[in-house]
């Protein structure tokens, strides 16, 4: 896999502005990861970046699941129960954060209303595992 920056574009965005994969690779597609504990619970009421943090955890679980990790993610969609920007730049820097130097393309949106009673914040994302890392047992 392999992150594009095009040149033409600004350096503005702390992402990548595409993304391609080399075949064969193994491509997941996960659910929008939630701010939910393990009991359902949601996580965090009324705080944006404790419930991104929880998001972050909770899809590094589900990719764990599928023998993945968040280095193997090629795009992200992120979405924010807020009209407020500040809102939306507060998450995306927890979902920056949680994903360190590596930088996949996302999209952040600011949305009316998420599933869960008082839900603020849901990632979803698109992860491919290389053939040579599947190899290796993930």
């Amino acid at each position: 896999m392999s992150l594009i920056r095009a040149p033409g574009l600004s350096d503005v965005a702390a992402y990548a502005y595409a993304a391609t994969v080399d075949v064969p690779s193994r491509v997941i597609f996960t659910a929008g990861a939630c701010p939910l504990d393990e009991s359902g619970a949601t996580v965090a009421p009324g705080d944006y970046e404790g419930q991104a943090r929880q998001v972050m955890a909770n899809l590094a679980t589900a990719l764990a699941a599928a023998h993945a990790e968040l280095s193997d993610v090629v795009k992200t969609t992120v979405y924010v129960a807020s009209a407020n920007r500040a809102d939306l730049v507060d998450v995306w820097r927890v979902v920056r954060d949680a994903f360190g130097a590596y930088d996949p393309p996302s999209t952040l949106l600011g949305v009316a209303v998420l599933g869960y009673d008082e839900q603020l914040v849901e990632v979803e994302a698109v992860a491919a595992v290389p053939a040579e890392a599947q190899a290796t047992g993930r």
